[in-house]
């Protein structure tokens, strides 16, 4: 039986049972000795005994529907509330809490409390597991490149370096001519000394030097000096001290490794120049080379390198623009907004 039907038949039987009590109390202090008047008086065009319980039944139905509809509403409100509660989302208790049924409303706000807390404890402790297990896994990716770079350091490296110095010595002691065994030796050890280059970028990739606690502008300086030393290669630089997030410093630097290592796997070049500097409210990161350079359809569908920059540079709100021509050599420009502190509250 619905709650519409059974607050009916309750407001009926109520009814009934007041009219009942009245009559009787009614009888007793003024006790009837005719009760013909009962079919003989007319109320409505109808007699008394048949009108009386039929208004008592049509008031006992209509306040017992109105109890009905009010309760079912009621009913369907707190239905409504524990399945959002179930489904995880926030109720406005305070539309509960204007009910009748005021301690389940309290109930259920308590029990909306205990599960948003479950929820955002499960949420913190995947978030740390998540955090915990990425850490993990770059720890046992940075020993492994490391474990790499070492073998390839002892033994191609230093193999391909071998190889290097025999053709050198080989080539100037043979005579100077021009014949195709000279040129094909020559070849040789160009292609050794390239070779060289793009081992060099390698090792770079595998085992990037990082700042360590030290500014943007030391980690930047002290990294192009090391390649002065080990790489054939003219570098010129100017870096200017900014004071920056560490978050901010650390994806320009490896943003400057990255393109580093493409110019000398690549670009053939010659010479490079870098410059990091302020202007207004912009970081300016420019890093030119005159290298053999590329169609830049080849940047659009771009290399793995070159998205992973474009990446690092998005995630803090900067942008990346390369520019570069066939024979012309490449510009890589990055520019990042610095916020003040209203901004940054803000």
């Amino acid at each position: 039986m619905s709650t519409v039907l059974r607050h009916m038949f309750s407001g009926i039987s109520l009814a009934f049972a007041v009219t009942i009590l009245l009559g009787s109390v009614v009888y007793t202090l003024f006790p009837i000795s005719d009760w013909n008047f009962l079919l003989e008086e007319q109320l409505l065009d109808f007699p008394i005994a048949f009108v009386v319980p039929f208004l008592v039944f049509i008031m006992g139905a209509f306040f017992g529907l109105n109890s009905g509809i009010t309760a079912r509403k009621q009913l369907n409100l707190i239905d409504r509330t524990l399945k959002s509660i179930e489904d995880g989302r926030q109720v406005n208790m305070k539309e509960v809490s204007n009910l009748e049924l005021k301690a389940i409303s309290k109930r259920m706000e308590g029990i909306q409390q205990q599960l948003g807390e479950k929820i955002r404890q499960s949420q913190k402790m995947a978030t740390e597991k998540a955090v915990d297990q990425e850490k993990r896994i770059q720890e046992i990716i940075s020993q492994e490149r490391n474990r790499l770079a070492r073998e390839l350091h002892d033994s191609v490296s230093q193999q391909l370096f071998a190889a290097s110095m025999i053709m050198s010595a080989v080539n100037e002691v043979r005579e100077e001519s021009e014949t195709r065994e000279s040129k094909q030796l020559k070849l040789v050890e160009e292609t050794i000394h390239q070779t060289q280059l793009e081992m060099r970028a390698l090792l770079l990739h595998l085992r990037p030097a990082a700042l360590n606690g030290k500014s943007l502008q030391k980690g930047m300086e002290e990294l192009l000096q090391e390649l002065l030393q080990k790489v054939p290669i003219e570098l010129k630089w100017k870096i200017e001290t900014i004071p920056l997030d560490k978050g901010v410093e650390d994806h320009l630097f490896r943003i400057l490794q990255e393109s580093v290592s493409n110019i000398l796997r690549h670009a053939q070049a010659n010479k490079a120049q870098i410059l990091l500097v302020q202007r207004d409210d912009l970081i300016i990161l420019r890093i030119e080379d005159d290298g053999i350079g590329f169609k830049m359809e080849q940047e659009k569908t771009g290399s793995y390198g070159l998205q992973n920059m474009h990446e690092r540079a998005a995630e803090i709100g900067g942008t990346l623009k390369i520019v570069s021509l066939p024979g012309e050599g490449t510009r890589l420009e990055v520019k990042v907004p610095i916020l003040s502190a209203g901004e940054e509250k803000a």
